[in-house]
């Protein structure tokens, strides 16, 4: 087989797997969701509900970058595979060598949108952390957690909003519970559910001894339309006064939201919002969110962890742990994907741990 056949044998190759990829991606779909979310852009009240807007543009922007770029990749390797075959394409074997080389690593950097093929990745993520057992070591862990990842959606550029949030007794917090949304936010979280372990020196241990804790991540997709039957008398809904950061209030009015779900004893809040009924909506959604994930569950297991009743045998799985002391190290136990820079992690470089977990899981497809 000589050069030019070599060349032409690598870009058929390519050709299939970008082929393969446009249909994996189902883009004649997601041409179809463009048109809609083109429609609903063009309506004269769009901007009315500002952060919906900038959700359903950036959305739309997002798909409009994809689609495009899949579909120029596809037209230019076609246009390469002809050029290849053509009587003087030894002549043209430098440009098209080069040419080649460009399209295989434009390839490589798209191909990550293969990571996102569940139906609920392209949603808003809902996180809540949850301190462990261990007092105010556990509780300032989860708020280390919790600046983790809010730098982490900071760096993406994607929209925040917190929802609900429990002030520890002397630092950190006993929970949080917020929204991130932005273009696969859900598709990038989800893996982040799970136990996290911190080994450190403790600041607040007088005698400075090393303190082990730990910390439980849930990551939900944002569901607005339920799956499942829900009766309103199924529903009770709590209004409280609303606080801040540190437990000052926000807002003299009964604004916050609790709504539980009584069959299951399912429970949802936000308080974040500057209207009950905005808190409603809000607080309903990240219910809808529950129950689907809740009725989709086989272990027991997994129902009483989405109501809060965490037990030994789940705090005993730990996904990651970051060890501060007496060394530097921070590691999936899942991927065995490391970083000796925890300062960097735990500042929000969390993407290398992220992607690791999303090739592993591509890979095993």
């Amino acid at each position: 087989m000589n050069i030019v056949e070599e060349l032409n044998k690598k870009i058929v190759e390519l050709a299939q797997k970008v082929s393969q990829a446009i249909s994996d991606l189902r883009l004649d779909d997601k041409e179809n969701k463009l048109k809609e979310l083109k429609i609903r852009m063009s309506e004269p009240d769009f901007w009315q509900d500002q952060e919906s807007a900038r959700v359903v543009s950036q959305q739309a922007s997002f798909l409009e970058e994809q689609i495009n770029n899949w579909n120029s990749l596809n037209d230019r390797l076609l246009n390469l595979a002809s050029l290849a075959k053509d009587s003087e394409a030894e002549d043209l074997l430098s440009d098209l060598e080069k040419d080649f080389a460009s399209l295989l690593e434009e390839y490589k950097k798209i191909s990550k949108d293969l990571y996102f093929q569940d139906e609920h990745d392209s949603l808003p993520a809902i996180i809540t952390i949850n301190a462990g057992a261990g007092g105010v070591d556990a509780q300032d862990w989860a708020q280390m957690l919790e600046r983790m990842y809010l730098r982490f959606s900071e760096n993406q550029d994607w929209q925040l909003l917190h929802m609900d949030r429990s002030a520890g007794s002397e630092a950190g917090i006993k929970s949080t519970t917020f929204k991130i949304s932005g273009p696969y936010a859900y598709g990038y979280m989800r893996n982040e559910s799970g136990v996290h372990r911190l080994v450190r020196l403790s600041p607040f241990d007088s005698d400075h001894g090393r303190h082990t804790s730990f910390a439980m991540v849930e990551v939900l997709p944002e569901i607005k339309e339920a799956k499942v039957d829900i009766k309103d008398d199924d529903l009770k809904i709590d209004t409280f006064r609303a606080s801040g950061h540190g437990g000052q209030s926000v807002n003299k009015s009964d604004s916050a939201v609790r709504i539980t779900h009584i069959p299951t004893g399912l429970t949802a809040g936000c308080q974040n919002e500057r209207s009950q009924m905005q808190n409603k909506k809000t607080a309903m959604s990240y219910l809808l969110s529950k129950l689907e994930r809740y009725f989709a569950a086989e272990k027991e297991e997994e129902k009483k962890a989405l109501k809060g009743e965490y037990t030994e045998a789940a705090w005993g799985n730990q996904i990651r742990s970051y060890v501060l002391h007496p060394y530097k190290l921070v590691k999936d136990h899942r991927t065995n994907y490391e970083s000796s820079d925890p300062d960097a992690v735990l500042s929000g470089d969390v993407m290398p741990f992220i992607e690791s977990m999303l090739q592993a899981s591509l890979t095993k497809k």
